[in-house]
């Protein structure tokens, strides 16, 4: 491959989607952008579509920490049944009558799982226990338990709730929903959750990201679509619109350059773009006792 036509550094955003996993999307890209250096911040299920974050090149060092940012939700739970997954890919463990759950009960349920919460993953995922992936020692006949975890529900509503009847005739109650969530929050254990509180067993049977920090549905195209025209957001514009941004002189863009910690203003917590005189993305920082501590260098 040319020079000219080599593959920018940035990031490329794709509607996943259903059925493929996070790294099958992963490989496609790899072929489309013509690099091995393909990565993505934050996994989707294979069952769930939507917005996946993926770094080519250099932007694969944003990736990481892109991970962390604000993550929003389009689903639907069924509220009478459970599954071995949580979600609609596993096999069903219990069935339970759900047409009693109340939209009051159901209202009451969700304001209690919004906000900082402690949350327990689902089991069949990839969260390591000890070293080992969860879903391995699941596939292994193990017994263990997933200690909870902080999140934050930001927004958790209830836009449609209808009544139905499941395959093996159970009366079930599908919600469809939107959250606004921390990254590390299973979507699939919110539905669990929900419907454990109620009584009757939940679990998800669709799921859309519709946003990843700033990128949102608006942004992502298709894999076919970006086979067509690849289009990639460059990297300084991923991080101008991802993270707080810090412009310095040249003097200072050169000590930063070389692993120097300067003072830097105040910033919320986090990591922050810093830019040189000429609008070049240097390196990414963040506040360590009032100095810059690099966290990954672009120049």
């Amino acid at each position: 491959m040319t020079q000219q036509n080599k593959t920018p550094d940035g990031l490329v955003v794709v509607d996943k989607p259903s059925g493929f996993t996070s790294h099958d999307v992963v490989a496609k890209m790899r072929g489309i952008a013509r690099t091995r250096r393909v990565g993505h911040a934050g996994t989707l299920d294979p069952m769930a579509t939507g917005v996946l974050v993926l770094g080519v090149e250099k932007a694969t060092k944003l990736l990481g920490h892109l991970a962390l940012t604000e993550k929003e939700y389009l689903g639907t739970i069924r509220l009478g049944q459970d599954t071995v997954t949580d979600d609609a890919e596993g096999e069903i463990t219990s069935s339970t009558d759900a047409s009693a759950v109340t939209r009051e009960g159901i209202d009451a349920g969700v304001a209690a799982m919004t906000g900082a919460i402690m949350q327990v993953p689902s089991k069949v995922s990839a969260i390591k226990i000890d070293g080992k992936r969860s879903y391995a020692r699941v596939r292994g006949g193990e017994e263990f338990e997933i200690p909870a975890r902080p999140v934050t529900i930001s927004s958790f509503r209830v836009h449609d709730v209808r009544e139905a009847v499941a395959e093996d005739g159970t009366p079930v109650v599908d919600l469809t929903v939107s959250v606004v969530c921390s990254s590390g929050t299973y979507i699939r254990a919110i539905a669990r959750d929900l419907g454990a509180g109620l009584g009757v067993g939940g679990h998800l049977t669709a799921l859309r990201r519709t946003r990843v920090g700033p990128y949102g549905l608006d942004m992502a195209k298709t894999l076919d679509e970006h086979q067509r025209e690849l289009t990639v957001l460059p990297v300084a514009e991923a991080a101008s619109s991802a993270f707080p941004r810090w412009d310095v002189d040249e003097r200072r863009a050169k000590l930063l350059l070389n692993g120097v910690r300067l003072d830097m203003p105040a910033y919320p917590p986090g990591p922050v773009a810093a830019f040189g005189p000429d609008g070049r993305f240097l390196v990414l920082v963040e506040e360590q006792h009032g100095k810059a501590k690099s966290l990954a260098v672009f120049a």
